[in-house]
């Protein structure tokens, strides 16, 4: 049993389980891979004890970043192998400017110092992938994230990224609004708060997504280079341009 499973009860385990909150979804043939927010505000310049980190970004979560960034590595080199669109997310520095931070904690300098907002050396973009700017905790809202998806002719979304009960969650709830089954990838997101983590972990895998660790994810992804005509399918949208 995992460690946001055994969190709970026995006895609300079972409630679940008999209020029908189990299940898991099936894997699509043209995922994509989502990584929420992983920037230097959140992970800090090194690992750190968290109160440590907060003195240099108030967002930062400390060790737990530093834990989950190689497995972040681990699946982003894959999916690159396997021709898998990534997309990264990070905020939007003039919405935060003009109305505020995408939750109730007061705006800092340090918010709008430029390392805050970079992307690790160890997972950062390379050309051409796609980067959210939001203003608010979900990579979908107010952004041109679905749109991309469509036009990639994605089918389930594998999350990664931060934190667990804020962006991460909102992600998830509005993929799996707009229709897609959703992946929070268990050694890929992290959170400030061990508690937060674990609950959320839960009640994501609950209600709106299906909780996998990264050895499945890897599985999953490596696999996908050996499944016949999903090429075509990542590429359908190509071929409609060039019809017209």
């Amino acid at each position: 049993m995992r460690e946001w499973e055994s969190f709970f009860s026995e006895e609300e385990r079972k409630m679940y389980e008999k209020a029908g909150y189990k299940g898991k979804e099936k894997f699509g043939r043209n995922p994509a891979l989502l990584i929420i927010d992983v920037i230097t505000g959140f992970t800090g310049t090194k690992p750190m004890d968290v109160m440590d980190a907060i003195d240099e970004f108030p967002t930062s979560c400390g060790r737990v970043a530093w834990d989950a960034l190689p497995n972040i590595q681990k699946l982003l080199y894959a999916c690159r192998e396997a021709n898998v669109p990534v997309i990264y997310s990070t905020s939007d520095p003039d919405f935060k400017a003009a109305f505020g931070n995408a939750t109730k904690r007061g705006i800092d300098a340090t918010d709008f110092e430029k390392l805050a907002m970079a992307f690790p050396e160890m997972i950062k973009p390379k050309d051409g992938e796609f980067i959210v700017r939001k203003a608010r905790a979900s990579a979908f809202f107010g952004t041109h994230l679905i749109t991309y998806l469509v036009r990639k002719n994605i089918d389930c979304l594998l999350v990664t990224g931060t934190s667990t009960c804020g962006c991460v969650r909102g992600t998830v709830l509005d993929g799996y609004s707009y229709g897609y089954p959703v992946f929070p990838v268990e050694e890929c997101v992290f959170d400030r708060s061990r508690t937060s983590h674990l609950v959320n972990l839960f009640e994501m895998n609950a209600k709106y997504a299906s909780v996998i660790q990264l050895s499945e994810a890897l599985e999953y992804v490596n696999g996908l280079k050996r499944l016949e005509g999903r090429q075509a399918i990542a590429r359908k949208d190509e071929y409609v341009k060039l019809e017209r």
